[in-house]
């Protein structure tokens, strides 16, 4: 598979930001890794190769960028207030810089998001916050309340990223548009959020399909299954 380092410096950021883009050609996924993890997470974990067929066919373009966890959940060195306006700072640059290059190279409306565990937050909480940027969302293994990660804070920044809060009142046309997975495993630790997250979209009447596999645990080798079964309902 044809794969490009790219890298870009972020105003909002005020650092270079780095991703690994693999297809030349295709409809853009943008694939968030798991906590802390880099742009190149993916491919070594091989859940780029498990939708290999579809990238060779120029189909499908990923872009697996970096996370933004240092500066945000994971930097406990920082006020919990401080590390949710960091995560918007990474949500700005995502939706300001890193959406609009690829809508305009693979001249696309909207794009894909994917992500696995922490990832897959980082996808529902980006689709669910830009619908207008997001035409399928594939959360593999997530959770999706991040109030775990603040200490105890919570403010009006954190309600407006924590999807389970802000989702049961959020109203926008584009919701009802969207292609939307939600996959876990039986034996996942994160299989209730899922069960949740799907009752808040069902009460909205936003459809959806809750994928519950009857195997595995919270792992690669199960998000790696679900990955090219979920990309197929793109085309």
């Amino acid at each position: 598979m044809h794969e490009e380092y790219r890298r870009f410096y972020s105003q909002h950021l005020g650092v270079d930001m780095e991703m690994l883009v693999v297809g030349d050609y295709g409809y853009p996924v943008i694939i968030f890794p798991t906590s802390n993890g880099r742009y190149f997470e993916a491919r070594d974990f091989h859940l780029t190769d498990s939708v290999r067929w579809f990238v060779e066919n120029r189909l499908l373009k990923l872009i697996c960028i970096d996370s933004g966890d240092k500066w945000s959940w994971y930097a406990k060195h920082l006020h919990p207030g401080t590390r949710v306006h960091n995560h918007g700072l990474y949500d700005r640059m995502i939706t300001d810089e890193l959406v609009p290059r690829f809508q305009q190279e693979c001249q696309v409306d909207k794009v894909g998001v994917a992500g696995c565990s922490l990832g897959g937050y980082q996808a529902l909480n980006f689709a669910f916050r830009h619908p207008d940027q997001v035409a399928h969302l594939f959360s593999m293994g997530a959770s999706f309340d991040i109030r775990m990660f603040l200490d105890g804070h919570y403010d009006e920044q954190a309600y407006f990223h924590n999807p389970p809060d802000y989702m049961p009142d959020a109203q926008n046309a584009d919701f009802y548009k969207m292609n939307i997975i939600l996959g876990t495993a039986e034996h996942d630790f994160c299989k209730e959020a899922n069960y949740r997250m799907s009752d808040i979209l069902a009460r909205k009447g936003i459809a959806h399909r809750l994928d519950v596999r009857p195997y595995g645990t919270h792992d690669w080798p199960v998000w790696r299954d679900m990955f090219p079964d979920y990309v197929s309902s793109i085309f």
